[in-house]
């Protein structure tokens, strides 16, 4: 018999994407055949970056990498599972709180597709406290980044802060 390919799905926003975010990735390739990195599309959100940058900055960290894709999705994300063939979605926990919310959807992505699975993965020690909400603070503050996120996210994060303060003058 033939093996199946695993595909999984790890979804998110990634705004910006983070060491946390790379870490869980690299982690969920080693467990899975292709991976696909799936940014999240919500027009009710005010995104810090676009979805096309946040899509170029995963391209251009994952440039090369044989088994991650990335791509964007809109609506149910078990919908968008389906339409990719994927029957495991990966999501990262870094506590309790997050646990029970991630838990909270797993169950109701099971109600709504019962084919398809979620695995939670831990951080590792070195990027547990790590979020995009803690990295776009840092930044819009002026504070350093380096080693939160991957260089060519440093990069596009010092661009955004002199193009907001050249228009605060």
């Amino acid at each position: 018999m033939a093996h199946e390919s695993q595909v999984a799905i790890v979804p998110g926003s990634f705004d910006p994407v983070t060491v946390g975010h790379v870490d869980l990735i690299e982690r969920a390739a080693r467990l899975f055949d292709r991976v696909i990195v799936a940014v999240l599309t919500n027009s009710a959100k005010q995104p810090f970056f676009s979805v096309e940058d946040r899509v170029a900055m995963l391209c251009d960290v994952f440039k090369g990498r044989a088994g991650i894709d990335v791509d964007t999705f809109g609506g149910l994300l078990v919908d968008y599972a389906r339409a990719k063939q994927a029957r495991v979605v990966v999501r990262g926990v870094r506590g309790v709180p997050e646990f029970d919310a991630e838990t909270q959807m797993a169950l109701m992505n099971r109600r709504l597709n019962p084919d398809i699975e979620t695995v939670f993965v831990t951080p590792s020690e070195t990027t547990g406290y790590v979020s995009s909400h803690l990295v776009r603070e840092i930044a819009a503050l002026g504070g350093s980044v380096d080693g939160l996120v991957p260089p060519i996210v440093v990069d596009r994060l010092a661009v955004r802060r002199r193009k907001s303060t050249l228009r605060q003058v």
